[in-house]
């Protein structure tokens, strides 16, 4: 792990002087490398496929784990849609001359070494990767040993790329921790004097585990217990695709719906409707004492599970199909319902009132939070960052999908003639 950490700082100070020029040939090179190697890709993750589903792992959590050709293909154009990007290595963040004529200039800089661990889905090992080499930093990929082969391959297909596209491509500017032991990770991160940073991704139990053994700051984003709130002023067909496509297009990612807040006033109609809906993919729905008897009572025939939530329930973050719903009394109470139970992630409200619809925004204390839209749009891709490193649902530093800028610090420059301090 020292030798690790050690070689990727000496690539951080290689990654710093190069061109922007010179990184977008590099992520070029790389995404067309990706796109060549798909079969080979295809056949590295079948084997963690087999090993995934012979170990017990959800349905949903296979689908995080897949690889195919619509999934190499975004991988690609994720990296060319970096190398499209403004470089956010060298801006200007403020510029001021003092009375005693010293000119001081704030400038963007690589952060240097960072470290990502992340569970199941390859794509982040050429998400992380790109966003981090196009910012000037050095990475160390510590993905699942689930995903052991296909992050390897990917990684490993990244950096020849590299080195044919750059003939000075920095050696080690993308490495792969090569255990999947996980007493390698304290090692790591107890390297203060190589490793700058640490963005864990995956499941609480992980990110909760890096940040206590970790000795360099981590970047946190503890789970994704998303709220769609449907207001008594909303459009019921909107509400319904809305809840429909923030917890059903994709169950297992950290932006989907983990609980519906209904209105009193529609839950009569509203409730009926979504849950007929959600019966769909046999979602399963964990309700409070209103929710139970407007949906018994309207459909004593449902095929999907209906039964009462417990209070952990309001907390949990399923990944799955399963769904937490509550009768609320309006908008006050959604919100102070999204400030105790959520996470801090994405919530969103259904509404025409704008009123309300602004309260909401103003007070939910979250990352992201919507109004007449899927929490599913809480992604770096989707706000036009290209790749994605990570959701922060930290408050200092970096908040919600980090792309490039959030990957940057920041120095002072100073330029004087001969000025000194009295």
């Amino acid at each position: 792990m020292t030798q690790l950490a050690q070689q990727a700082r000496a690539a951080s100070r290689q990654l710093a002087k190069l061109t922007t020029a010179e990184k977008n040939a590099c992520l070029l090179a790389m995404a067309s490398a990706l796109e060549a190697r798909a079969d080979a890709l295809k056949a590295a993750n079948a084997r963690d496929m087999a090993a995934a589903a012979q170990a017990g792992l959800s349905p949903a959590m296979l689908d995080r784990l897949r690889l195919d050709d619509k999934r190499i293909a975004a991988m690609a154009r994720g990296l060319r849609e970096v190398a499209a990007l403004p470089d956010p290595v060298g801006r200007v963040l403020d510029e001021r001359t003092r009375p005693n004529g010293l000119r001081l200039r704030k400038v963007s800089v690589p952060i240097g070494v960072i470290v990502i661990i992340y569970e199941s889905r390859p794509n982040v090992t050429a998400d992380a990767a790109s966003l981090c080499f196009k910012s000037g930093n050095a990475t160390i990929l510590r993905g699942g040993r689930e995903a052991l082969h296909s992050n390897r391959l990917i990684a490993e297909t990244l950096l020849e790329a590299g080195k044919i596209a750059l003939p000075h491509f920095p050696e080690h500017a993308i490495q792969v921790v090569p255990t999947p032991e996980r007493e390698a990770i304290p090692i790591l991160l107890s390297l203060t004097q190589y490793v700058d940073l640490c963005m864990p991704r995956g499941g609480e139990g992980l990110i909760r585990a890096v940040a206590e053994c970790s000795k360099v700051p981590v970047i946190k984003h503890y789970k994704g217990v998303c709220h769609v709130y449907v207001d008594a002023d909303a459009d019921l067909k909107m509400a319904e695709e809305i809840a429909y496509n923030a917890k059903c297009q994709r169950p297992a990612v950290c932006n989907a719906m983990e609980t519906l807040l209904v209105d009193r006033a529609i839950a009569p109609r509203f409730l009926p409707q979504i849950a007929r809906r959600l019966e769909e993919k046999r979602v399963q729905l964990r309700v409070d004492a209103d929710a139970e008897a407007i949906l018994k009572s309207a459909l004593p025939d449902a095929k999907s599970e209906i039964r009462r939530a417990t209070e952990q329930d309001w907390f949990t973050e399923y990944n799955d199909y399963i769904l937490n719903v509550r009768v609320v009394d309006g908008v006050q109470a959604a919100i102070e319902h999204i400030n105790h139970y959520g996470s801090a992630h994405s919530d969103a409200i259904v509404t025409r009132n704008e009123a309300r619809a602004q309260q909401f925004l103003a007070e939910v204390d979250s990352a992201a939070v919507y109004w007449n839209a899927s929490t599913r749009f809480t992604d770096g891709g989707e706000f036009g960052m290209g790749a994605e490193i990570g959701i922060s649902t930290d408050k200092i530093g970096a908040r919600g999908p980090m792309g490039l800028e959030e990957l940057t610090s920041y120095k002072w420059i100073g330029i004087g003639n001969g000025q000194l301090r009295t």
